[in-house]
C-alpha cells in the first residue's frame, strides 16, 4: 500500500486510558487526525470514558485494556495509561496483534522495556516523544544532521511547567522518568548518531520545600557526555510562574541552532508594566500540532508498513539515561550507562 492509503482507509485505533493526555489524543484520533477513527475506549473510571465517548462520537466504552485487545474492529492501541501499566500493555497488545502507539516512558524498568520491544517485533511500535514532530525541534534536528553546525560539542534541553495541583501525589523520579525522559530524547534527537556514556544529576524540592521529606523531586539538573565527545545539560521545574517553557540547543564549530520558544505569538505589547508577551500554559496547546502529527505518522506506518520514526529502541535509550540520573542523584556521583544497562 502507499502512503495515501491512511487517508482512503483510516487505521481504526483503540484507546486505553481517558485521563487527560488520553482524552487529548482520544480527541485528535477523532477529529484532528483524518488517517485514524477512534472505534473504542477503555478506562477504569467509566465516567471519564463516557465523556471522551460523547466529545468523540465513540460508541464502545470498556473498563479495562483487555477488552479494547479483544475487541475484533481495532486494528492499533493508543496506550495513555498510567506508566507502571505502559510495557504489560505493550507486550499484551502485541501478543494480540496489534499495531502499539505508548506514550512515554514505555516502560520504568530496562528489564520491562527490554520485555516490550520483544514482543513488539512483528507489529509496529512508536513512542510518543512528540517533540521529534514538532516543526522547530524537526528543523533543528535536520541542520544537524546537514552538517551546518558540525559535530555538536553542547547540548541543551529544557522543561519548565506551569505548577503542579498536588505535590503529594508526585511520586519520587517521576521528574527523570516521565519529564526529563522527553529531554533525554530530545538531545539524542539533536546529536543524532551518538549514545550517552555517562550521567550525573541533582534533584531536590525546591519549589515546594515542604514536600522534600516525601521525597518530591521538583527541580533537576543533569549532566550527560556522548560519545561522541559531546557535552549535554538537562534542566526541569515543576514550577514556572510564566507559562510551559520547553527549549533546545545544540551548539558546533559551525554554530549553533535553537529550538523552542515560552511565547504564544510574536505579538508583544509594550506599556507601562514593561514589555509582555502571552506565554504556552499547557503542554497540549504549545505541542498541539506535533502531538497530532505524530499520530498521522503512526498511522501512515501502520498502512504502508514503514517503520515508526521514534522505536522501541528510542525508548530503551531514554529511559537508560533516566534511570542512571536517578542513581546518580540518589548516590551523588556520576553513574556510567553500562552501569544501568548491563
Amino acid at each position: 500500500m502507499t502512503r495515501i492509503d491512511a487517508l482512503a482507509h483510516p487505521v481504526a485505533v483503540g484507546l486505553i486510558g481517558a485521563g487527560g493526555i488520553g482524552a487529548f489524543h482520544g480527541e485528535s484520533l477523532a477529529h484532528r487526525a483524518p488517517e485514524t477513527r477512534l472505534v473504542a475506549i477503555a478506562d477504569p473510571s467509566q465516567a471519564a470514558a463516557a465523556r471522551l465517548a460523547e466529545t468523540t462520537g465513540c460508541d464502545s466504552i470498556y473498563d479495562d485494556g483487555a477488552s479494547v485487545l479483544a475487541d475484533d474492529r481495532v486494528e492499533a492501541v493508543l496506550i495513555a495509561a498510567p506508566s507502571q501499566f505502559h510495557a504489560d500493555l505493550v507486550v499484551a497488545a502485541s501478543k494480540a496483534g496489534k499495531a502499539v502507539f505508548c506514550e512515554k516512558p514505555m516502560a520504568v524498568t530496562l528489564d520491562d522495556a527490554h520485555r516490550a520491544v520483544g514482543a513488539a517485533a512483528d507489529v509496529p511500535l512508536q513512542i510518543g516523544f512528540n517533540r521529534r514532530f514538532d516543526a522547530g525541534f524537526r528543523a533543528a534536528h535536520d541542520q544537524v544532521v546537514g552538517g551546518r553546525i558540525g559535530t555538536p560539542q553542547l547540548l541543551r534541553s529544557l522543561t519548565r511547567d506551569p505548577g503542579i495541583p498536588d505535590p503529594a501525589a508526585v511520586r519520587h523520579s517521576t521528574i527523570f522518568l516521565e519529564t526529563l525522559i522527553h529531554d533525554f530524547d530530545a538531545l539524542r534527537y539533536l546529536n543524532p548518531g551518538a549514545e550517552a556514556v555517562d550521567v550525573y544529576a541533582v534533584a531536590d524540592a525546591l519549589a515546594y520545600p515542604d514536600f522534600a521529606d516525601q521525597g518530591l523531586q521538583d527541580t533537576a539538573v543533569v549532566m550527560i557526555r556522548f560519545d561522541n565527545g559531546a557535552i549535554a545539560t538537562a534542566e526541569a521545574s515543576f514550577h514556572a510562574t510564566y507559562g510551559y517553557d520547553i527549549r533546545g540547543e545544540a551548539f558546533g564549530p559551525g554554530g549553533m541552532v535553537t529550538a523552542g520558544d515560552q511565547r504564544r505569538t510574536t505579538a508583544t505589547y509594550f506599556g507601562p508594566e514593561g514589555v509582555v508577551n502571552d506565554s504556552w500554559q499547557r503542554n497540549v496547546d504549545l505541542f498541539h500540532d506535533a502531538y497530532v502529527a505524530q499520530l498521522r505518522a503512526f498511522a501512515h506506518c501502520v498502512r504502508d508498513g514503514s517503520t515508526p520514526e521514534v522505536s522501541g529502541r528510542d525508548a530503551v535509550a531514554a529511559l537508560s539515561i533516566a534511570l542512571a540520573a536517578v542513581r546518580s542523584a540518589g548516590e551523588g556521583r556520576p553513574v556510567r550507562i553500562d552501569e544501568v544497562t548491563r
